[in-house]
């Protein structure tokens, strides 16, 4: 039985606490201040705690201040209870080390969701530190500090060398860089090729990295997918230049039984010339940095700047918050139409998920969207925007007695769940709606993955009856010696090449090259992103079927696209 204390100073709130958490099969503990909150703490040293703020005496941030300067209080989950909603008094909190943030009132769903989660992250937490010690203990027996698949040097040398450098610098004078480098969606190659193919590209990118550093520079794995590389004597221009030369040449495509696995690469890096801070400050930085790298589809590098602990907090609050969206329904599916270029009237709709968050307004999906996919959220928010879209569909074609197409977008996460044709077929009985009005939208990178499962996995959904898009076309990597076999409807070209058809002579050409394609391949043609009249007969001259874009209307919720579906406005 898990033990909560609840330090509470009103005594009504207190006692609704402890009768809540005994009912949900906790043991409660009350402390009626601060400094008994504290005393209770160390003397029965509870699986969390849960706190008011606002007490006399000592308050809140006191009583976390004092558990997390204690070793033995330190790692204790600390969710605080209280009527501050301001983002400022999130963020001070959070700053102490605060492990959540419940604003009052809340319901019992909230608070036991909140509590539930944190304890899981502990537990979580305290078994991969054994299972950590475990292994660190048995490495040292074993008088072995290399990582065994690519016998390369640990996370716990690299912290050994750092120190040494850290320690000469005082003396010397001399710079040093730390850079991070991570295989971003690893993930992806292993469940695609299987692990053994994952392996190898571990191993062949360990030995790309090991020629580049060699007597240079150390380089360690610091983890499954992550490698750290210290260099010393740099300069700033030169570290610039030294990780344009590690993208350039380790996302150089791997070649394995055949198969062409490109690479896509975020390489974060700090310097100093100062011996101040420890290994672990000078590692976390670069992490950091490698994290907040803002390009998601491409390989990119950034350096660390003081900025980033600002974003980083922004992110674990908008984590917090996002995780709580989905129970309190605050996602909103819109829609954008899309106009068939012949008659000018609205034949389909993009489905576009929305977060009506209570305190920040609506939430950009570029912000929300990628923390779903990295907490494991996108596949129950993506199937929710799935059945909500096909929900409204139906409705739409019963009201107007006519049929009106919907594209929902798909994950990647989602496209690679072995059950998805099942999952989807369960949503069109569900819902109702005639499969051939349903359009699944992937994206060049999604479909290119692992071309083969691709196939079959996009065969067994059009036996449904529905009909697949590729989403962006263009910016991705497709090849033209595979596209031809993939069962697809329909291609959209990016909003990039649509933005400078008017400026670039290069985008008309792309342009024209992706509409003759697909008119070769007998695929229907629909520009996104058009925001003008010489965009819309751009197209319109070229023979694309249908058009997307704020010229015709932004995003709008179900309702609003109701009425404009009533008034049926024509180009």
């Amino acid at each position: 039985m898990k033990t909560i204390l609840v330090i509470e100073d009103d005594e009504l709130i207190r006692n609704n606490l402890l009768e809540i958490l005994e009912l949900e099969g906790f043991r409660a503990i009350e402390a009626e201040n601060g400094q008994v909150g504290i005393h209770k703490a160390n003397a029965y040293l509870p699986d969390l705690v849960l706190c008011d703020i606002c007490m006399p005496e000592l308050d809140g941030y006191g009583v976390l201040e004092s558990l997390r300067s204690t070793s033995q209080t330190s790692t204790i989950p600390v969710v605080f209870l209280t009527a501050k909603s301001e983002q400022r008094d999130m963020r001070y909190g959070m700053n102490l080390g605060a492990d959540d943030y419940l604003v009052k009132p809340c319901s019992v769903n909230e608070l036991v969701g909140a509590i539930s989660t944190r304890l899981k992250k502990q537990a979580a937490f305290i078994q991969r530190y054994a299972a950590q010690q475990h292994q660190a203990t048995a490495a040292f027996r074993r008088g072995a500090m290399l990582d065994p698949l690519t016998n390369l040097p640990t996370r716990g040398l690299l912290y050994q060398h750092l120190q040494n450098l850290l320690t000469l610098q005082s003396d010397t004078q001399s710079s040093i860089a730390v850079l991070c480098l991570n295989l971003r969606r690893f993930h992806v190659i292993n469940s695609s090729f299987g692990h053994t193919v994952g392996d190898i590209v571990l191993q062949m990118i360990a030995n790309r990295l090991s020629k580049i550093v060699q007597s240079n520079g150390f380089l360690a794995r610091l983890n499954g997918d992550q490698f750290g590389i210290v260099l010393r004597d740099v300069s700033g221009v030169e570290l610039e230049a030294y990780a344009q030369m590690l993208l350039d040449r380790v996302t150089l495509p791997c070649v394995i039984d055949g198969r062409e696995i490109r690479l896509n690469i975020s390489l974060g890096m700090t310097w100093t010339d100062q011996a101040e801070g420890t290994p672990q400050d000078l590692l976390t930085q670069a992490e950091t940095a490698q994290h907040w790298c803002q390009q998601p589809t491409i390989s990119a590098y950034r350096r660390y700047d003081a900025e980033l602990d600002a974003l980083e907090m922004e992110r674990r609050l908008i984590e917090m918050d996002l995780v709580k969206a989905i129970e309190r329904a605050e996602f909103r599916v819109y829609y954008q139409p899309q106009v068939d270029l012949r008659r000018g009237q609205i034949v389909g709709v993009e489905s576009l998920v929305r977060w009506h968050h209570p305190t920040r307004g609506i939430v950009s999906p570029d912000t929300f969207i990628p923390i779903a996919e990295e907490l494991g959220l996108i596949v129950p928010l993506g199937e929710w925007v799935l059945r909500t879209a096909c929900q409204h569909a139906k409705q739409w074609q019963d009201f107007y007695l006519q049929p009106l197409q919907v594209s929902v977008n798909l994950s990647m996460r989602q496209f690679q769940q072995q059950d998805l044709p099942k999952r989807v077929e369960a949503i069109l009985e569900e819902t109702g709606i005639d499969p051939k009005l349903l359009i699944l939208e992937l994206t060049e990178s999604c479909v290119m993955q692992d071309v083969q499962m691709t196939i079959c996995t996009l065969k067994a959904l059009k036996a449904l009856g529905i009909e697949i898009s590729i989403d962006d076309f263009g910016t991705g990597y497709s090849s033209l010696n595979y596209l031809y076999q993939l069962p697809i409807d329909a291609l959209k070209i990016d909003r990039t090449f649509v933005k400078q058809i008017h400026s670039s002579e290069g985008a008309v050409a792309i342009s024209d090259a992706i509409i003759s394609m697909a008119k070769g391949l007998r695929l229907h043609i629909v520009a996104e992103g058009i925001e003008n009249q010489n965009q819309l007969e751009f197209f319109r001259d070229r023979g694309c079927d249908a058009i997307q874009g704020y010229f015709y209307s932004p995003p709008i919720s179900a309702e609003e696209m109701q009425s404009l579906l009533k008034k049926d406005r024509r180009l």
